[in-house]
């Protein structure tokens, strides 16, 4: 591999372990887990949870995240859905309590990544965006290639 490509790979890679670590900061801060961070942060887009969601987006241990449920489960944090469950598949959403204790973190997080883009530029993040999506296909088709040999 050339010099310049594997600069580039080692680049890439370092600024996406500090994007995670940066999140895995901001949560540390808060008191909470970067897991338990990943839990709300679905939420708040989905507006419920499964541990399958969690771990196929983040590529994590199913045991890990189930782990991190049931604590949050345990806290009253999270309730079942029977309206977003399907066959096997348990989904989650924030019950009153967790409501309450998930306001002030998400409401941090919005401000921190609001500002953010605001810094960076919503075409900026978007480009970014659609870059890295199209190089985890690649990287996930060269991996699948690599198998089949």
């Amino acid at each position: 591999m050339k010099t310049e490509t594997l600069t580039l790979l080692n680049e890439v890679n370092r600024a996406i372990i500090k994007f995670r670590g940066i999140y895995s900061k901001w949560s540390k801060l808060h008191g909470i887990s970067y897991h338990e961070m990943l839990v709300l942060y679905t939420i708040r887009e989905k507006g419920f949870c499964t541990q399958k969601q969690i771990c196929d987006s983040y590529i994590l241990p199913r045991q890990t995240m189930n782990n991190v449920i049931t604590g949050m489960r345990k806290n009253g944090l999270l309730e079942l859905s029977s309206k977003y469950s399907k066959g096997r598949e348990k989904a989650f959403v924030l019950s009153a309590k967790g409501e309450l204790y998930a306001e002030p973190f998400l409401g941090s997080l919005d401000m921190v990544e609001s500002k953010a883009v605001e810094l960076l530029g919503a075409d900026k993040l978007q480009a970014l965006t659609g870059l890295l999506l199209e190089y985890d296909e690649a990287l996930s088709k060269a991996l699948e290639e690599k198998r089949d040999l």
